[in-house]
């Protein structure tokens, strides 16, 4: 365990960025927190969450992956890839860090996804612990402790000071750059304690998990409270795009007038669209895709990777949703804890 003062952290912070790309969570000009390049002068957001997680880092929004030129029988391809730089990704939290659990068992496992296991490769995430959690909050749900929040480096705020640890090889050779002071622990247990405590007063720390899971399919599909609870759906596709695990994505090519350039894009399952194939969409009411939505989180995704649910409670799609449908509501009534 290392701390520095906490008027100490913006020059630690500029020592992390001499040698890799720093990112970091600042309030933008509509008072969103987003991450932010790190330079001299930034103000580090107080607020809990960022509008979108740190997912984009290593699965952007829009990608391109491939170019090609088409004359005749002849395909002429071109690796478009770029050397990936070595970057670094402070203040994330707990349940952003565990998202990526769930990103890797999509993407690292074979085939691989180079270009996210390249990514992975090069970045450090920086966790910092929520030392004032939100009312939207229900990580503890699938098991994740917000006061222990993972990563390649954990850190811990306190009134005057900054707690560092590392958890991987990354994190420590990252730590043994920054020259600080060795401690011990016990300030960190402290504020582990009053973490927890907020957390136990928290409106959703009673919901659990248990009716949701592996071999739930049968149980759960033909449930008939899905059509009620999908009839104020507006499949926005906003609860998708906020989400820190959502993984789908469409493949498109652009013709740029010298050529082709094929390139990914997030998508959403809650589109008319998704998954349309020359027959037609496989789901063709909005309760279908709701229903698909929910179940893969719950019970598809749990089933398939040892019991790892596909959310993990960070309460974006509490706060984001236009019509207050999310997946607390779904999990009280099919959960029997409304």
């Amino acid at each position: 365990m290392f701390k520095c003062s906490k008027d100490a952290l913006s020059g630690i912070l500029a020592k992390i960025a001499e040698n890799a790309s720093l990112y970091v969570p600042a309030d933008n000009k509509d008072g969103k927190a987003v991450y932010t390049k790190w330079e001299d002068g930034i103000e580090l957001s107080n607020q809990l969450n960022t509008v979108k997680s740190p997912k984009d880092f290593f699965f952007p929004q829009l990608e391109d992956i491939m170019a090609f030129k088409v004359e005749g029988k002849n395909i002429e391809l071109t690796d478009i890839r770029v050397a990936q730089e070595d970057f670094v990704v402070f203040g994330v939290r707990a349940c952003d860090a565990k998202a990526f659990e769930v990103l890797d068992n999509v993407f690292l496992v074979d085939p691989v996804d180079s270009y996210y296991a390249e990514r992975r490769a090069h970045g450090v995430i920086i966790t910092v612990a929520c030392g004032k959690p939100s009312e939207t909050c229900f990580c503890q749900t699938f098991g994740i402790d917000a006061a222990n929040p993972g990563g390649d480096i954990s850190v811990w705020k306190t009134e005057n000071e900054v707690f560092w640890q590392s958890n991987t090889e990354k994190g420590a050779s990252l730590l043994a750059k920054l020259c600080l002071e060795e401690c011990g622990d016990d300030a960190v247990n402290a504020e582990k304690e009053k973490i927890n405590a907020i957390l136990a007063k928290l409106p959703l720390a009673q919901l659990k998990s248990d009716a949701f899971g592996g071999g739930k399919t049968l149980e759960l599909f033909n449930r008939p409270e899905w059509k009620s609870l999908s009839e104020s759906c507006l499949g926005c596709g906003t609860c998708t795009f906020v989400c820190p695990t959502c993984q789908c994505y469409d493949v498109k090519d652009f013709n740029t007038g010298n050529g082709i350039v094929r390139f990914r894009c997030w998508d959403s399952c809650m589109y008319s669209d998704f998954t349309k194939c020359a027959h037609g969409n496989p789901r063709l009411s909005q309760v279908e895709r709701f229903r698909q939505r929910f179940m893969h989180k719950l019970v598809y995704y749990p089933e398939n990777n040892n019991g790892l649910f596909g959310c993990v409670g960070c309460g974006r799609c509490l706060a984001k949703c236009p019509i207050s449908m999310n997946i607390v509501k779904v999990m009280k009534t099919l959960g029997g804890n409304a």
